[in-house]
């Protein structure tokens, strides 16, 4: 058992079939992550014809040519489902032509080492925007053992890769269970104007103690502000179980910059921030977070903004927003299976990360196995 040298273009063939007769609509559009995943598109699809767009049908791969600004990754996919999806005609298509010599599966653990990252980005030319071209793509030397060797640590990333997807699908079990019993709260629960339950406060760090600022970013989490304040004892202090919201920057894509400050120990943001917390104990902080972080919460706050060109949101408006108030109890359990929800996807994102981490060492057995 030995060894066989390929050009990696020898191994593949270039696809450019055409979504010409329109089967294919809006939902099959995907793009691609630094994460080598198939993702949602985020582009604007308004007005935007799909003729032009290019299948990418079971067992393909397809990947963007421009590397700069990337995160030094290459953004490539490989479709393992049995859809078909279409992506924008700036996209490479292709797919394995000779899967006698290689395995599609095998490939893409070689496409998930940060070797080939690192040679991707050494290999991309141009001047704006570099670029690692179809011609780079094929002139790339490759080491294959036996097929029965590529097999068998293929099984073993498949293997690995059905349990994360296994485990995937429990949460999106618990999530259904979550959104059916907001559902209920929406529905069945005496609304309450959100001034109606918190009480605002305009703490200053006028002893300079905390010398560093925060600010919100769109998963409603306090971050370090990249803003640096001259004078920061103007700054306005978020105490413990406190929230913070720029209602200045209020748009489609951030939605409310709204977090809560679940640490011991205060924290800054920019005196443009209005900082409250609930008046007493009739809504839970976490709840009232909960509630504030959905999408249809994001959407109405967005949809209020037409005071200027910035899409800010009058302070009056967003105290007006009705939040449903279930009894403590039921918030408390709602609570415990969102923290849940959180945990699990943690987990399951660093199941990815450890898959991902495997690959280069899977490749290493099999060309070490192949040797012998």
């Amino acid at each position: 058992m030995a060894l066989t040298k390929y050009k990696l273009g020898s191994l593949l063939e270039l696809l450019d079939e055409r979504n010409s007769d329109l089967k294919y609509g809006i939902d099959d559009v995907k793009g691609i992550s630094i994460q080598k995943v198939f993702i949602e598109t985020k582009a604007d699809m308004t007005g935007v014809s799909l003729k032009p767009y290019i299948l990418v049908k079971p067992d393909s791969f397809a990947y963007v040519t421009v590397t700069s600004r990337n995160g030094e990754k290459i953004t490539i996919a490989h479709n393992d489902t049995e859809n078909t999806y279409i992506v924008s005609s700036s996209y490479v298509v292709f797919r394995v032509s000779r899967p006698d010599l290689l395995l599609s599966d095998f490939l893409f653990m070689i496409f998930n080492r940060p070797e080939f990252d690192r040679y991707s980005r050494f290999n991309s030319w141009g001047s704006a925007r570099e670029t690692f071209s179809w011609e780079e793509m094929c002139d790339i030397d490759i080491d294959l053992p036996s097929i029965t060797v590529q097999q068998k640590y293929v099984d073993i990333y498949n293997s690995m890769l059905a349990n994360q997807r296994c485990y995937e699908r429990g949460l999106e079990d618990l999530k259904l269970t979550i959104d059916a019993i907001i559902e209920k709260f929406k529905n069945g629960t005496n609304r309450i104007s959100l001034g109606d339950l918190v009480i605002e406060s305009d703490e200053r760090n006028t002893d300079d103690m905390i010398q560093s600022v925060n600010g919100v970013n769109k998963d409603k989490r306090f971050m370090p502000s990249v803003a640096n304040g001259s004078d920061l004892t103007k700054y306005k202090l978020v105490q413990h179980n406190q929230f913070a919201c720029n209602l200045m920057h209020v748009g489609r894509d951030v939605a409310v910059p709204v977090a809560l400050n679940s640490k011991d120990e205060p924290i800054i943001v920019s005196p443009a921030y209005i900082v409250f917390n609930t008046k007493d104990d009739t809504i839970l902080p976490e709840f009232l977070l909960m509630w504030l972080s959905r999408t249809e919460t994001d959407r109405y706050a967005w949809f209020m903004c037409d005071t200027n060109v910035r899409s800010g949101m009058e302070k009056k408006r967003f105290f007006e927003i009705e939040i449903p108030v279930p009894s403590v109890q039921e918030q408390k359990s709602l609570i415990e299976m969102y923290d849940a929800l959180f945990i699990r996807r943690e987990v399951c994102e660093k199941l990815k990360a450890q898959i991902k981490d495997l690959c280069p060492i899977l490749v290493k057995g099999a060309v070490e196995e192949g040797t012998k």
